[in-house]
């Protein structure tokens, strides 16, 4: 039964989209009207603000991601291959 429901949602994704779309929206709409008594912090006060803050986060981290590995992890197809010739030609 999940089977056929995730097919279902991947063969009708411009309506999943949309319907992630309008939650979202109302979510941030809905925060409009929730009353602020005590706010611990600035971004408590500020209407859609860890919206923001969390959306600006992981777009961060995902840029810092891609240059980290890009960077320092990622190694060129013939890594291992260069790696053992040069072994092979120290003995």
């Amino acid at each position: 039964m999940i089977v056929r429901f995730i097919a279902w949602l991947r063969s009708h994704m411009l309506f999943v989209k949309i319907a992630c779309y309008i939650f979202l929206a109302g979510l941030l709409i809905g925060d409009l009207f929730i009353p602020r008594h005590h706010a611990h912090f600035i971004g408590d006060v500020i209407p859609g603000f860890w919206a923001a803050f969390g959306f600006i986060a992981c777009v961060l981290i995902i840029i810092v991601s891609k240059w980290l590995g890009t960077a320092f992890l990622f190694r060129p197809d013939t890594y291992y291959t260069d790696v053992e010739s040069s072994e092979g030609e120290m003995k």
